[in-house]
């Protein structure tokens, strides 16, 4: 049995934020029904193509659901809603800010008739406070946050590849509907949860805001290497190739000088005895290190680096990703089946119990029909709904 078995999570959302907290809960066995809008559906089925036809994002967040489409906007189609509300034990929303409040679903008018409800909204900036109201999107919150101006070059804030704010938020619901669930098994309440994308990103922003502590000044951009530690990051090869290490203690700069760099005497040198004396000249350091690696290939620093039990990396492309040793290694790698057929999927990190579930991505309004006829609809009034648009 998985641990989410039994548990059934109804789901308005789009985009990245609440639909990758609803699939961990469906990795774990839980039953995710997602509402979408007729015809459209989440928004993010077309953000692109390029995974056989369908779209990167929602093909990495959206297995193991099942697809409703209903008009939200029609007393039918927000009849059905509620009739799932029902059933469910939790409820996730990430709609436009007063969405949800408008259609009756707050916790406030589903608590007295739902006491074992769970309710989680996601949004920007939270359900109060100045801005409550604002439109927000990963880009804007890493603005907000703070996170641009440590991320990117000396001459160049960059944001972060990937959907940082949208990912943050995601997995605080996640790990809040699972605490919820734990707290009702022993009051027998249900709650409510907000999680705003602004709060989670500021959280994972701790370090550079504690080390810019009572305006002392922030953590510069240093592009892929580290802002505070050096040597850490990318360094040249004399073949072009680009090795990336990382030394955290006075020991592994003291095994770098003898064995990586062939001096031992710079681990005594006042300039580079320490960490902090290391960052403030990291100049000269650089110039040092970007000269003995010229004599070198990437693969005989990296063996050089390995015999000193120094930290390195190999600066990876998605192709390099896909292909990964040590994912196929640990047997990762399972397949799940889409509209525009099979797909390999990587298995969800950690996992309780059995495998966690690998079930297929719904093609817009998949189960539409068959949840109808489980909450009670005849075959004449689901005719009806598909004829009248509310479905």
């Amino acid at each position: 049995m998985l641990p989410l078995q039994g548990i059934t999570v109804v789901t308005l959302e789009h985009a990245v934020a609440a639909p990758f907290a609803t699939r961990q809960l469906a990795d774990l066995g839980a039953r995710v029904i997602k509402v979408e809008r007729p015809k459209t559906g989440d928004f993010a089925r077309g953000y692109d193509t390029r995974t056989q036809g369908m779209a990167s994002h929602f093909v990495w967040i959206n297995r193991s659901k099942e697809s409703i489409t209903l008009d939200l906007k029609s007393p039918q189609g927000r009849d059905v809603l509620q009739k799932l509300v029902s059933n469910a034990d939790v409820l996730v929303q990430n709609l436009a800010p007063g969405a949800a409040d408008r259609m009756g679903l707050s916790y406030a008018d589903l608590q007295p008739n739902h006491p074992r409800l769970i309710t989680c909204n996601i949004s920007g900036y939270g359900a109060n406070g100045p801005y409550r109201d604002r439109k927000a999107y990963d880009l804007l919150i890493q603005s907000e946050a703070g996170f641009l101006s440590v991320t990117g070059t000396p001459d160049d804030m960059v944001k972060a590849g990937i959907s940082v704010a949208d990912i943050a938020a995601g997995m605080y619901a996640y790990s809040n509907i699972l605490a919820a669930l734990i707290q009702r098994g022993q009051t027998g309440q249900g709650c409510n949860i907000d999680v705003s994308m602004l709060e989670a990103l500021t959280e994972w922003m701790g370090y550079p805001m504690y080390y810019a502590h009572d305006g002392a000044p922030p953590p510069e951009r240093a592009g892929a290497a580290h802002s505070t530690i050096f040597p850490y990051g990318p360094f040249p090869a004399g073949d072009g190739r680009d090795v990336m290490l990382g030394l955290q203690n006075e020991r592994e700069w003291v095994q770098f000088c003898d064995i990586v760099l062939g001096d031992p005497s710079l681990a005594q040198d006042d300039r580079f005895k320490s960490n902090g004396d290391r960052a403030a000249n990291k100049k000269a350091l650089t110039a040092i290190i970007r000269d003995c690696f010229s004599r070198f290939t990437a693969d005989q620093i990296l063996a050089k680096l390995d015999t000193a039990g120094i930290a390195n990396a190999h600066i990876n492309d998605m192709a390099g990703l896909w292909a990964h040793p040590q994912l196929a290694a640990r047997n990762r790698w399972r397949q799940v089946d889409t509209p525009a057929g099979p797909l390999a999927a990587l298995l969800p990190p950690g996992g309780v119990g059995p495998e966690p579930r690998m079930d297929p991505i719904p093609d817009l309004g998949q189960q539409t029909d068959a949840i109808l006829a489980e909450l009670g609809y005849d075959d004449a009034t689901i005719s009806e709904f598909h004829a009248s648009g509310v479905v």
